[in-house]
């Protein structure tokens, strides 16, 4: 199977940057761990981005497994376009008219 290519809607990339930015205040370990999940979770979800069940209409949600947050995707042909970065815990569904 090839991997597909992820791309990050401009939002969802600052909310990644805004979290890292929080974590960093308080650990630039936990920081980098942060990352380096959001980087997981990218290559993880373009291998098999139909793994994850469907959350709404097209959209699919990988959970970070250390950190209360979900990468919110949707599959695009070859294109993995990733609408949120979103706190688990907040807002739900703020990131949905994102995906029009």
């Amino acid at each position: 199977m090839t991997r597909k290519v992820v791309e990050f809607h401009p939002v969802a990339a600052a909310e990644a940057e805004a979290a890292v930015g929080w974590y960093r205040e308080r650990s630039v370990r936990v920081a980098e761990a942060f990352l380096a999940e959001i980087e997981r979770a990218a290559a993880t979800i373009a291998e098999s981005p139909e793994r994850w069940p469907l959350f709404g209409a097209e959209a699919r949600r990988y959970p970070l497994h250390r950190f209360p947050f979900w990468v919110i995707y949707r599959a695009k042909g070859e294109v993995i376009q990733v609408l949120a970065v979103a706190h688990a815990r907040r807002k739900p569904g703020y990131w949905r008219p994102r995906s029009g």
